[in-house]
């Protein structure tokens, strides 16, 4: 904010108060006029709170104004700053500042930068005012004793449901451990038992394994002394046959020898 601050006592006023003035603030009388209107006739604490919460640029240059008003009137003329509410308010127009914006066709464009005189003067409330903000100030402060003493009684009631509620969780975590474990040991038994049975069905699938192969051993047996027999059966039919043979052979040795012998008697 480019402006200088004076200070002194406003002759011209209803009241005596002080005043604080901000010369040739860059922004238009129009808009910090927006903002005086919002703190005229407010005492100075509720002026500041407005300031402060009020979403306009000129709002800050404002609130320092103020502030150099209120130390104006406590320090120079040393009044009560409880007892001061901004009483005049105002923004007079400054020099406007010319500027050029080059447009089309070789045109300039006229740019205005306004400035403004912002005067705040604070003064002693009257005694019908004062007697009002005191007696709101008194019910704030109760209010604000009862919001206390509710706020300490409502912090050790959320205290307790918080301890409340972490001993159920508690609880439940310890039931799902419980149940958890519970689980677990279930599984593991029917782990074993399908491992035993597992176990009896590979001894039973080996004791058949077993009986099937004395079964194939006794069948082998049965054809090899089957085959021996029938092997014995033909070696004796060879036996039988040789035999024959040899009893034909001898049968014609005989009869040849019987020719012979008639052959050679005379």
């Amino acid at each position: 904010m480019a402006a200088t601050a004076t200070t002194g006592r406003l002759a011209s006023a209803p009241l005596a108060g002080a005043r604080a003035q901000a010369r040739y603030a860059r922004m238009s009388a129009f808009k910090a006029r927006a903002v005086l209107d919002l703190i005229r006739g407010l005492p100075i604490d509720r002026a500041a709170e407005v300031l402060r919460f009020t979403e306009r640029g000129a709002a800050t240059d404002i609130s320092k104004v103020l502030a150099s008003a209120i130390a104006n009137a406590t320090h120079n003329d040393g009044l009560d700053d409880s007892t001061l509410y901004v009483s005049v308010c105002y923004a007079d127009e400054g020099p406007t500042l010319k500027r050029w914006r080059p447009r089309a066709r070789g045109r300039a464009t006229r740019i205005r930068k306004r400035t403004c005189h912002i005067t705040i003067v604070v003064s002693v409330m009257p005694p019908e005012m004062l007697a009002v903000v005191e007696a709101e100030r008194s019910a704030t402060e109760v209010r604000g004793e009862g919001g206390r003493r509710r706020g300490r009684a409502a912090r050790e009631a959320r205290r307790a449901r918080v301890a409340r509620s972490r001993e159920a969780q508690g609880q439940a975590e310890d039931i799902e451990d419980i149940e958890d474990t519970e689980e677990a040991e279930d599984e593991t038994e029917l782990e074993a038992t399908d491992e035993v049975e597992d176990t009896e069905d590979l001894d039973e699938t080996e004791d058949t394994e077993v009986d099937d192969t004395d079964e194939d051993d006794d069948t082998d047996d049965g054809e090899d002394a089957d085959d021996g027999e029938d092997a014995d059966d033909g070696e004796d039919a060879d036996d039988g046959e040789d035999a024959d043979d040899g009893e034909d052979a001898d049968d014609g040795e005989d009869a040849d020898d019987g020719e012979d012998e008639e052959e050679s008697k005379p």
